[in-house]
């Protein structure tokens, strides 16, 4: 790996590839890390995802200001979730292991989910049950989640850490 990039193309490249092209269907947002986008699966209603731009293999190979505004962005996604929402908690994950490239999940966790799965890791739910991202039914969330984005712009660095 060179330079923190992942060698052969993953599945976040394309989707940044779409984004970029403005083909994706379910992008949210552009926001200085990367870019926000409404999941495949809408396993929770407002399900998202915060890809790099540029993509790079995983959240170590970041350095200061990088790292630090990914994350950023990150939380910003979970705060414009959780309004849009009205979640009572957002769950956060970064794996990368079965497309291995940087990607955030932002989870709204619900009141209303059923009791069975309202304390369950979100890779237990029914992802074969659950509805994919169409417009029709996912778009004014999507939109509602952008412009809280918008309206919320990423707040200034804090001075010289440590």
């Amino acid at each position: 790996m060179s330079g923190g990039h992942p060698t052969a193309p993953t599945a976040i490249h394309r989707l940044v590839e779409r984004c970029r092209a403005g083909a994706h269907p379910g992008a949210v947002a552009r926001l200085e890390s990367g870019w926000v986008v409404m999941g495949e699966r809408q396993v929770l209603a407002g399900y998202c995802l915060l890809l790099p731009d540029p993509v790079v293999a995983h959240l170590n190979v970041l350095e200061g200001a990088d790292r630090l505004r990914f994350l950023d962005d990150m939380a910003r996604v979970g705060d414009a979730v959780l309004a849009a929402t009205g979640a009572v908690r957002v769950n956060y994950a970064l794996f990368g292991n079965l497309e291995p490239a940087l990607h955030a999940h932002v989870f709204p966790r619900l009141s209303s989910e059923p009791e069975a799965t309202r304390t369950a890791q979100p890779w237990a739910l029914d992802w074969a049950a659950a509805p994919p991202f169409e417009e029709a039914a996912h778009g004014a969330l999507r939109r509602r989640i952008g412009r809280l984005l918008a309206a919320h712009p990423r707040a200034e660095p804090p001075g010289e850490l440590g």
